[in-house]
């Protein structure tokens, strides 16, 4: 890929006997906000970690922006890493926290406060620099931590669950402001989350991670409209998915498919069903879940298996959702939302 930030060949990381990574290629573009999804002992905070320089790769190649860096230590790598915890000086304040960095480096005193109060200024605390950081609200601290990395300039930012202290309002929050910051600033921003609307929130790219490797690569709609494998269909997503003689029955093929809930609709049983372009199941509403803007169904199959449809109450309450447990349906989506997921390597 031209214009790589990050590349990554052949990575792989065992400990012992276990082994954590287990070759990974990957290309991460210059200005790009990349994000590596997975679930927890997935790999992709050992990767990030081996990017940073914090272990070192037991084979394999780290590049940044051309020139090879496996073997050197942190300091030596254009990078900077901002983690879950913050890890802020609670003695000093918030502008010396951020020139901290600079100040290690000799960086003249009147050029670092300088740039670290541009840099608390990027991420909307200007007036902050005097208080200490524990009259700051978490998302603050996240910010002045933000700040803190940014100030050095580095070619890439790297990003360790750093929204997952924060509560879900605020974690919301965050997400719009750090994509917002990121594009702003133009630096490679390489996240990581266990996640999967942060992920598809905030990033340009995915890569999705399982027992350390990579089961697919792509723009937040390629991975969650069209997912590689089986694994990626479950794990981004509500797990929806229809395969062998259900399939057959229902999608005319006995390969696999998965049809996203929000997709389906929920009619009653008796709804004609004489529409070419779609597709359509009978069954039991096995669950009925309110969320609030919307209600979940979990639907047993006469065809076998099991779909979750999700439909938005535009004029239904709680109490009226609650009837449907029990209740025969219709479900109906249209063809070309049954995505067949190729067989899993």
């Amino acid at each position: 890929m031209e214009g790589s930030a990050v590349r990554l060949q052949g990575l792989r990381k065992a400990f012992g006997d276990t082994t954590a990574v287990a070759g990974v290629d990957l290309d991460i573009a210059d200005g790009e906000f990349f994000s590596m999804l997975g679930p927890s002992g997935s790999g992709k905070t050992t990767v990030l970690r081996m990017i940073a320089g914090f272990e070192s790769p037991t084979s394999g190649r780290i590049e940044l922006a051309g020139q090879e860096v496996t073997g050197l230590a942190p300091f030596e790598r254009d990078v900077h890493t901002v983690f879950q915890d913050y890890a802020l000086f609670p003695h000093m304040t918030v502008e010396q926290n951020v020139a901290y960095g600079l100040k290690v480096r000799k960086v003249p005193k009147a050029e670092r406060l300088l740039r670290a109060r541009e840099a608390l200024g990027g991420v909307r605390l200007e007036g902050f620099g005097g208080r200490r950081p524990s009259q700051l609200s978490g998302g603050q601290r996240q910010r002045v931590a933000l700040a803190r990395a940014l100030v050095g300039r580095p070619r890439v930012l790297l990003l360790d669950e750093p929204l997952g202290a924060l509560d879900l309002q605020l974690r919301e929050q965050m997400q719009v402001e750090l994509k917002a910051i990121q594009r702003e600033v133009g630096i490679t921003f390489v996240f990581v989350t266990h996640d999967q609307e942060e992920a598809l929130t905030m990033s340009d790219r995915i890569a999705v991670f399982n027992q350390g490797r990579i089961e697919q690569v792509g723009t937040p709609a390629e991975i969650y409209e069209r997912p590689a494998t089986p694994f990626v269909a479950g794990f981004v997503g509500t797990s929806n998915l229809l395969e062998g003689a259900s399939a057959q029955q229902v999608v005319g093929d006995a390969g696999t498919y998965s049809i996203r809930p929000e997709k389906i609709r929920v009619l009653k049983e008796s709804a004609i069903a004489d529409e070419p372009e779609h597709s359509t199941a009978t069954g039991t509403v096995v669950e009925v879940v309110y969320l609030g803007d919307a209600t979940r169904f979990l639907v047993d199959l006469d065809a076998g298996g099991r779909l979750t449809a999700l439909q938005q109450n535009l004029e239904t309450s709680s109490e009226d959702v609650a009837a449907y447990r029990g209740t025969r349906v219709r479900l109906q989506w249209h063809r070309r939302h049954s995505f067949k997921v190729p067989d899993a390597r």
